[in-house]
Formats: structure tokens, sequence, C-alpha cells
């Protein structure tokens, strides 16, 4: 299963990734996160030390590998000839940070822009990659991505199999992820779902999300949670938030919906 988690900045899309990855790891899955966020800070919400994520280059920004691999190395000029069809099959065992036995890391950076503003060879590797994840791989991919849905155009979104949308509480916020939304559909994503999240009134979101959303959008409330400031300020992954917290609980049973749609799909 492929899952995509999108939304603008600052929502929580890397924290619900993480989580998500580390719930659905607990209950025995094989899981795969990818971030392909443009500032990638997945590693750090995995549990990864400061110091140690600061060190990991993105695919997308590692010359020296996509030199090895495309032939050419980025920053040539224009007009360099390499190859669009690199090897990558064993980029995950190689590159990918194995945060538990069954959970493993790989930042990939953004897929869109270059230090060139054009396709370079490292741009062309990372997507080769991705797309590459996303044909074979059996179990559960996540991928935290750059706000927005746009990036994931024609060629890569159908591939995923649940857009996970994620908004806060307010209309603003919610117009934006219906935007989003609206995207994904035009994509052919199959299944999408809404999560409110840093929720403190459930009531007064469900009221802002029957304003903003006229058609039938399944929607899933995750509550604010302070023991995320306090992990977070503290250095640590989400997998030190307590597990009776009632941001764990929410995201929890978040996974729980995923895993039926996961089945649904299987079924079908």
């Amino acid at each position: 299963m492929k899952i995509l988690v999108a939304g603008k900045g600052g929502v929580g899309k890397t924290t619900i990734s993480a989580l998500l990855a580390y719930i659905l790891a607990d209950k025995g899955y094989n899981i795969l996160t990818l971030d392909t966020d443009s500032v990638p800070n997945l590693a750090q919400s995995l549990g990864i030390p400061f110091e140690k994520a600061l060190e990991i280059v993105p695919l997308s920004r590692n010359d020296k590998l996509a030199e090895e691999r495309t032939g050419a190395r980025p920053g040539e000029g224009w007009g360099i000839l390499f190859s669009l069809t690199p090897k990558v099959d064993d980029l995950a065992d190689e590159y990918g940070i194995t945060i538990k036995p069954n959970l493993k890391l790989v930042v990939i950076g953004s897929i869109e822009q270059s230090k060139e503003g054009c396709l370079c060879p490292a741009i062309a590797l990372a997507r080769a990659f991705l797309i590459h994840v996303l044909l074979s791989e059996k179990d559960i991919v996540i991928v935290d991505s750059e706000a927005g849905a746009e990036v994931f155009g024609r060629g890569l979104a159908e591939k995923f199999d649940l857009m996970v949308c994620v908004a806060e509480p307010t209309l603003k916020s919610l117009m934006i992820a219906r935007k989003l939304i609206e995207m994904g559909k035009q994509l052919s994503i199959s299944n999408i779902l809404l999560v409110i999240n840093k929720v403190h009134d459930f009531l007064k979101a469900s009221q802002h999300y029957a304003k903003v959303f006229s058609d039938s959008t399944p929607y899933h409330i995750v509550s604010f949670d302070k023991s995320v400031i306090s992990v977070d300020n503290e250095g640590k992954g989400v997998d030190a938030i307590p597990k009776d917290s009632p941001i764990y609980k929410d995201v929890d049973s978040l996974a729980k919906k995923i895993l039926s749609v996961k089945k649904r799909s299987k079924v079908g």
C-alpha cells in the first residue's frame, strides 16, 4: 500500500507520517518512509538525533551518487546527456536508514527543483527511485510530501492507494485542504482521507468541516497534544510520545482506518 501524506506547511504532516509509521510497524507491517520535502525533517521525527539528521544527504542532492548512476555530474551545464533510467533498485538498502527492523527511512528531498532550475541528474535519480518504490514495494510505503500535492503530477500520483491530507481546524486551513483533495482526485488517487490535526474542540472542528466540505470526503480528527511539543523540544522522536496520550490514541485509530482501506483494496 502506498500512502501520500500531503498538506500545507505547518499542519503537522511530518508528525502524522512518523507516528503512523511507528504504529503500523508495531502492528507488524514492514514500513518504508520516504521524505520528499525540500527541507526534510522526517528523520528527526522518527528519532534520529539532530546532529546525525543534519548529516543525511538527500538523494536529490547527492551529486556523487547521481554521477555514478546517471553518467553526468549535476552542475555541468546545459545540454549534458545523462540517463533518465538509472539503476535504483539497490538504493533503499544502501541509503535507507533502519529505524527498527521493520521500519526504514530514505530521504529523497525535492523531486521538482534543482539548483540549476531544471531537471538535472540528481533529480532524475531521485524521481527514478521514487517511481521504482511506488511500483515495486509490496507492504506499506508512507511518503511525507512537500507542501501541496502538485509535485506528484500525473505519472506519480496514480501510483498511490491513499492520500492523507492533513489540515488544522481552521476555515482557512480546511479550504486549502479542499483544494489539495480536489487535486488528488484529479490525479486519480483512489482513496482520500482528510485528517484534521491539532484539535482542541471536536464539535467546532466538525462544524468547520461541514462549512467547507459539501461532499462526503471522509475525515478523522486528531487531538492537540502538548506531548508532541515536549518531545520535539527534547530532540526526541515520536516514539517517545506516551501510548496513552491523546494523539497516539487518535493516530492509532487513524491507522486502523488505513488498514481497512488496505484490506478493501486487496479484496478489490
